[in-house]
Order: C-alpha cells, then structure tokens, then sequence
C-alpha cells in the first residue's frame, strides 16, 4: 500500500510540474528559436518538429567534394564536417541569427550538442584531442556578449566528449566584415589575424577547429595555417552550417 500511494503522488507531482510550466509558458511564451512555435512539454530551445527537419549535410558519413574544395590547394586539412545546410531565409539561418544577434546563446549549446552526438555516435573524431573554436576580437566578442563559436564547442564537447578550449587562438587583429567582400578580399581581410597562445596544446595534435558558418573558408583557412604553423599534427574543420 505505501508502495501504491508513493507512486499514486509521485504521478501527481509529475503532472502539477508541467501543469506549472504550461501556466508559465501561457504567460511567458518560450517559442522555438527556428520557427517561433510555442515549445511544449520538455523540449527545449528547438521544437522537436524542427530537430526532425534541420537540413543535415551528413557530411561526416559522405564527403562534400565542395566543401574540401575550399580548402584544396590552400591548406592541409583532414577533413570539412558541417552538420547543417545554410540557406536564406531557411531555418538555419533563423537559428544562427537568434545565436549571433537576438542573445540566445543557449542555441549555439544546442546546435552543438546535437552535433556532437551525431559525430560521437559515428566514431570518426575520436582520434581528436581538442576543439578549439576560432576566436572573435575582443571588442566584438564584448558588444555581442560572447563568442558563438565557444558556445559551439562548448556543446560539441559536451555530447562528443572531446575536450575544447578557446585559450588556444586568439584574434589579435580587428578586422572588417567578410560581406560583399570577394573571396580574394576575404583572404586579404583575415590574413594573419591568428595567433596561437598555448602551443603546447596543439603541437603534435590533432585540432579541430570549430565554427559557425563555412562560407567561402577564408578566416577557417587562415586559422588553421596559424594551428599548423605552430606544429599542430593535423586540422579537421567542424562547422555548423555550411552554405554550399
């Protein structure tokens, strides 16, 4: 009987929570950071009919000839992983505007951890020893607030269980947006704009360089020259979203 009653209030105390929190979310609407639904029951800054329909590439189970090609002849890098597909006005690009301009970091943790539990679940970065996201100067990380990327890797290491840093790199040179710039100009923006803080911490290994969006691969290239440069063994890049 003690058994019975237990497991009769536990029951009702599971139901009055999330009576609460739907009295709450009446009140304090909590909407999906993609599609702007109301987010019920225990999803959490995605609804669970977005999660479904991200624009995965999956190219860490297939190579995206297109996305390496950013890299060929450039820089040596093992591989380019990019969890989702950026398209205008699609719902990634709703997302990462949430993340870099509406102060939600909690999607770049999220984006993070769902990927990151893709990449574990394959087993083709376990060889990695540490992410490290690409820095953002001082003053915009300060008038943002934060560093996407950190959030990304933040997450990534969470679910992947590879550690992260983002001691290693830093962004000593403020440089102008990479917009309506050509890929020459973008080259010209970034070059030289990394330093490597902690070289203990990538000689001889394997880095992962972590970002939000791989466009035309500039900045990633010039980051990853700085890693190699500083005797790292390899580099792979790790994107959210690439837009290809």
């Amino acid at each position: 009987m003690p058994r019975l009653l237990n497991t009769i209030l536990m029951a009702f105390a599971t139901k009055l929570t999330l009576y609460w929190h739907d009295l709450l979310d009446l009140f304090y609407p909590n909407p999906c950071a993609s599609c702007q639904s109301q987010l019920v029951g225990n999803e959490g800054v995605i609804c669970t009919k977005c999660r479904a329909n991200l624009p995965r590439t999956n190219s860490h189970l297939s190579p995206i000839k297109t996305l390496e090609d950013k890299f060929a002849g450039k820089v040596p890098v093992r591989a380019v992983y990019s969890f989702l597909k950026f398209e205008k006005a699609g719902r990634v690009q709703r997302l990462l505007h949430q993340l870099k301009y509406r102060n939600r970091p909690e999607v770049g943790l999220t984006l993070g951890q769902l990927y990151g539990q893709e990449l574990f679940e394959s087993g083709i970065i376990q060889d990695l020893d540490l992410l490290v996201p690409v820095p953002l100067h001082e003053r915009k990380k300060k008038q943002r607030g934060y560093n996407q990327s950190d959030l990304l890797a933040e997450g990534l290491s969470s679910t992947s269980k590879i550690a992260w840093s983002a001691e290693v790199l830093l962004r000593a040179k403020f440089t102008e947006t990479q917009t309506h710039k050509t890929r020459l100009q973008r080259f010209e923006n970034v070059s030289g704009i990394f330093e490597v803080m902690k070289p203990d911490l990538v000689h001889n290994k394997s880095i992962a360089l972590i970002d939000d969006v791989l466009t035309t691969g500039s900045t990633l290239e010039s980051a990853a020259a700085t890693v190699l440069e500083a005797g790292a063994k390899e580099v792979i890049i790790i994107t959210i979203a690439a837009a290809y």
